[in-house]
């Protein structure tokens, strides 16, 4: 095979024999709308022109039409939870191309175009593309999809319209199916949740400010809330009254203890209080803080990234640091260093809320939560250095009483900050600035600090596999039905060594990924197949059709292309007439007549006198490869029989072509 008629086929072939099949129209990127469910957790962009149509709170439909009733083409996309026996697998290597696969087959004349499948390990995916012949009215069936799963859902997206040269909807369905993708949060993981590493793990905790006794509100401070970061959102585990005294601080140690000290303005040495939620115990611990200051009030605690405990008072001025390796206590300051920035006036007057719950960031930047606003205030530990400016945050309610602060990874690794509200916690978005509602309840300080779990060790890259199988059937081109008896051969380009196998019910085929193949498929009484096929990076699936050469049986010359309004051929065109010329020659008894065809663009008598160049040019090629002239007439037909609808040239440039048509066989 020449270097120009691998060129000329190879473009024609990614992942699956598209000369196989009608050419489509180039691809054009159409404008539209995006549509975003952060609940369900997807967002796709669907054309111009289209409309969507709510489902239930799992479906919705976006169709091409005046009304969803009566629409040409739908896209329908689905999230349903998977049975609780198969959330936790990944369903490529469980069988779910498999599985896929034997249903497409099943259905009356399919043919699968394309089915291929993906593993991004952290979600899973299969792309496909067949056709059926469904139940009237609708008759033959395009459908192009995608089947993600991700966290124990399955997300689906299908476009389905009638087959056929006609569908004029197909490019923009297929462009609103790929432009799907997940977003965050979408619904909580029902995967289950694998062991945390060594070290903080996910939960985080919140001390309650108020409980109901007899029916009426009343100050708690010693009740704490345990929450998972998978879904904080999800009613915590209640650790009632275990901390001895009323509190309003509170810290986790990288030993998943929680850390405490009383609220209690006593202006004296306090002692620290551990508390392990696992075993529901707690005791005093040996470390003491030293005395708050007249009418201070230990505020708030948190962790930094070596796992040492701080603590703080009301007014900002005294931190203290407590390391448990070492067994030390220690002052930071004692000073507030936000009294150099510029706008503290703003902030320390009389009357005005305190800054002083705070949390820590990887980079050692201690965050610190204006109680009026909920806005944000930053000063580096080491550095001591207050941040230039103020970090408004939009969408908090507007009364004051923001008592809590925490910086806490998700289950992705994807920092968040959580704020205790007046109300409710609050999740806000750093980069975004945008606020969420977690839940509601009154919380006096936060604490959590897996934001320094030390991650385990990367794992080295996946090696690329050796080969990727290619799956697939042998059809009849005209009942769509399957010839075992034909013979593959397959040869990469790069070498001489040939694969032969019969095709039988299916084939299965081990192909060395992006790894070009000369493809030859014989059977008698078809037309011979010679092609290339470039080989995927995943497994994926196709069909190859073959064409019956029986009398009467028409047959398009597939990339016989002509000079633009002329009746010369181009060069590209010279590996399908070979193709043709060598069938005439092996068959010595088939006779043929050649069709031309136009589309409908300008006057029609020069359309058909067009189609008659073209045929005998085609015929001229043939005959100079030793085909007699005597077994080929020729039609030249202009306009007269399109193929499809003229009236745009996604579609019009199908009707530009030339067939062969079988008019005898010895």
């Amino acid at each position: 095979m020449t270097k120009s008629t691998r060129a000329g086929l190879g473009k024609v072939l990614l992942c699956w024999l598209l000369v196989l099949s009608q050419l489509s129209a180039p691809a054009q990127r159409l404008g539209g709308q995006t549509y975003t469910d952060p609940r369900l957790g997807y967002q796709l962009t669907y054309p111009s022109g289209w409309q969507v149509h709510p489902g239930n709170q799992n479906n919705t439909d976006f169709y091409a039409g005046e009304s969803w009733e009566t629409a040409a083409a739908v896209v329908t996309f689905h999230l349903r939870p998977l049975p609780d026996n198969r959330k936790d697998l990944n369903l490529l290597r469980a069988g779910q191309p498999d599985s896929l696969w034997q249903y497409v087959t099943s259905l009356p004349r399919a043919r699968v175009l394309s089915l291929t499948e993906h593993d991004a390990g952290r979600a899973q995916q299969l792309r496909y593309e067949y056709a059926y012949d469904a139940p009237a009215p609708a008759g033959r069936t395009r459908v192009i999809g995608r089947r993600l799963w991700r966290n124990g859902y399955e997300y689906c997206l299908e476009y389905r319209a009638a087959d056929g040269p006609a569908d004029r909807f197909r490019d923009a369905g297929r462009q609103l199916v790929e432009s799907l993708r997940l977003i965050e949060p979408g619904p909580p993981s029902r995967r289950t949740a694998l062991p945390a590493p060594e070290g903080c793990d996910d939960k985080f905790y919140g001390i309650a400010a108020l409980r109901i006794h007899d029916d009426i509100w009343e100050d708690d401070c010693r009740t704490i809330h345990e929450f998972s970061s998978l879904d904080p959102a999800h009613p915590p585990k209640v650790h009632r009254q275990v901390l001895p005294f009323q509190s309003y601080a509170l810290a986790k140690g990288f030993d998943n203890c929680l850390y405490s000290v009383t609220k209690a303005p006593t202006n004296s040495p306090e002692y620290v209080y551990r508390y392990n939620p696992a075993t529901r115990q707690g005791e005093y611990t040996r470390w003491q803080l030293p005395a708050q200051g007249q009418g201070g009030v230990w505020i708030s605690g948190a962790t930094d990234d070596r796992g040492d405990l701080y603590f703080s008072t009301t007014d900002g001025n005294l931190l203290v640091r407590v390391s448990p390796a070492q067994n030390t206590v220690a002052t930071v300051w004692s000073t507030d260093p936000l009294r150099r920035a510029s706008y503290f006036r703003s902030l320390g007057f009389a009357g005005a809320g305190t800054h002083a719950n705070f949390c820590f960031d990887a980079d050692r930047t201690l965050y610190q939560v204006y109680s009026t606003d909920g806005s944000l205030l930053r000063i580096h530990l080491d550095t001591r250095q207050p941040a230039p400016d103020i970090l408004p945050l939009d969408g908090l309610p507007e009364r004051g009483g923001y008592s809590g602060i925490l910086l806490q990874n998700d289950e992705l690794g994807n920092r968040r900050l959580f704020l205790a509200g007046p109300k409710a916690i609050y999740q806000v978005d750093l980069e975004g600035h945008e606020v969420a509602k977690v839940r509601r309840g009154v919380y006096t300080d936060l604490a959590g600090c897996n934001l320094f779990r030390q991650p385990p060790p990367p794992e080295a890259a996946p090696l690329p596999p050796a080969v990727v199988p290619w799956r697939g059937r042998v059809l009849d081109a005209a009942t769509l039905r399957p010839l075992p008896r034909a013979q593959l051969r397959l040869r990469p380009t790069t070498a001489r060594t040939d694969t032969t196998f019969a095709a039988g019910t299916g084939f299965r085929f081990p192909a060395r990924p992006s790894q070009a193949y000369a493809l030859q498929l014989r059977l008698p009484g078809y037309l011979a197949l010679d092609t290339v096929l470039l080989a995927a990076a995943d497994p994926y699936a196709h069909d190859i059709l073959l064409r019956p050469l029986a009398v009467g049986a028409t047959l398009e010359l597939e990339n016989v292309q002509f000079a633009r309004g002329q009746g010369e051929l181009l060069t590209s065109s010279f590996p399908a007439l070979d193709s043709l010329a060598a069938l005439l020659a092996q068959s010595p008894g088939l006779t043929i007549e050649l069709r031309g065809h136009t589309d409908n663009v300008g006057d029609p008598e020069k359309n058909v006198e067009l189609s008659q160049r073209r045929v005998a040019a085609v015929k001229t090629y043939l005959v100079k490869h030793g085909v007699e002239a005597d077994r080929i007439s020729g039609i030249g037909l202009g306009g007269a029989e399109p193929k499809a609808s003229n009236t745009q040239e996604t579609t019009r440039r199908l009707n530009r072509r030339v067939e062969f048509r079988v008019t005898g066989i010895r």
